[in-house]
């Protein structure tokens, strides 16, 4: 069956809300108290440590997998046990009309825990309007910008990805995107845009006025 309706792939944090404020920071605390445990290194060793692993495989998860070999579970709930994340969570309010003024499937399509994109969901009063969710786990621990994790959602959802808008606030995951033919969306306000991103916005909000490539 020929797939016609568009889908909305969605990243969740820096795209459907705000996570500069409060929840990066708490994060990126906790991510690198994590690595000075298991590496046995002092904070300042393991923040380098960390950020050689995000740019050799796009998340530190994957680099304390392979080279340290962590319970993947264990890290997640370590670097997301947020005190009060109804306080932490900082978004737009007519977001909710936003996004149902906005025609086809929409899937969050994220590189964090379950547990936390469901929370934020729920904080951010959309968890009704949103049809899937495609966390870490659910990708098998292989985090985007990867093609694989792209191709497993794309697989198991069964997309045709010339129908579908991933809406993104990271350029690499919309350079994958544009790889399998997807239209891409930038939530930046950045002014110097890359030739693989169709459009770019400074909100969500804005995305039911667009007028999409196709």
């Amino acid at each position: 069956m020929t797939q016609t309706r568009r889908v909305w792939l969605f990243d969740l944090d820096n795209t459907l809300h705000d996570a500069d404020p409060h929840i990066f920071p708490f994060m990126s605390r906790a991510m690198c108290a994590y690595v000075a445990r298991v590496a046995g290194l002092d904070l300042q060793a393991a923040q380098a440590l960390r950020d050689h692993y995000w740019r050799r495989y796009g998340a530190t998860l994957t680099g304390l997998v392979r080279h340290h070999g962590i319970d993947p579970h264990d890290f997640l709930a370590a670097t997301h046990a947020f005190p009060d994340l109804a306080r932490m969570v900082v978004y737009e309010r007519p977001l909710r009309h936003a996004l149902r003024r906005l025609p086809g499937r929409k899937i969050v399509f994220s590189n964090a825990p379950q547990r936390y994109i469901e929370a934020v969901l729920r904080l951010l009063r959309i968890e009704r309007e949103i049809d899937g969710i495609w966390s870490i786990e659910r990708l098998r621990f292989t985090p985007k910008p990867h093609i694989e994790a792209f191709r497993r959602l794309l697989a198991k959802e069964r997309l045709d990805p010339r129908r579908a808008i991933m809406v993104e606030d990271s350029a690499s995951n919309l350079a994958t995107a544009k790889r399998l033919g997807m239209t891409t969306i930038l939530v930046s306000r950045t002014k110097q845009v890359p030739t693989f991103v169709d459009l770019r916005i400074k909100s969500v909000l804005e995305l039911p006025r667009l007028r999409l490539p196709r």
